[in-house]
């Protein structure tokens, strides 16, 4: 599985569009597809986005929720009420909805952020302070990772 990795800072025009960083767009067109789905997130100032077969298991996810159980109906709101499939025209660019913009607080510049999966969309100066927080917090906790071992480690 490829992956969203780095952090990209791109120049958005007056009228929303903006490129997307190269690597972003190779791991978009391995499904074959120019276009990816961005919502607003519910944990940060910021444009959640991933592809297509991400929200089939986001989707997937929500349906293994009780049926009509308030959590079902939050992620319902809050996830696919709210997102958009946004198209990338044939010179790399898209043309993020104002919503977005607006709600991301984006100027003249914004940044994409890789996420492994997925990827966000922030307002630079925010993604600056959000991942200083973050280092700071991991630092503090002393966090660690355990690697998952793949297939053929586990036999």
């Amino acid at each position: 599985m490829a992956l969203f990795l780095a952090t990209h800072i791109n120049k958005l025009d007056k009228k929303g569009r903006i490129s997307i960083p190269s690597s972003f767009r190779t791991v978009l067109t391995l499904g074959e597809s120019q276009q990816f789905v961005a919502f607003r997130s519910y944990k940060y100032q910021a444009i959640e986005c991933c592809t297509l077969a991400r929200m089939q298991q986001l989707s997937e996810g929500v349906d293994q929720l009780d049926i009509f159980s308030e959590a079902q109906d939050d992620f319902t709101a809050a996830i696919f009420a709210d997102a958009q499939q946004i198209s990338i025209d044939g010179d790399g660019r898209a043309v993020l909805p104002q919503i977005l913009i607006e709600y991301a607080r984006l100027g003249e510049s914004a940044a994409f952020v890789g996420r492994g999966a997925t990827f966000q969309i922030w307002k630079p100066e925010l993604f600056d302070s959000h991942q200083a927080s973050a280092r700071m917090r991991i630092k503090e906790h002393q966090a660690s990772l355990k690697l998952v071992k793949e297939e053929h480690e586990k036999r």
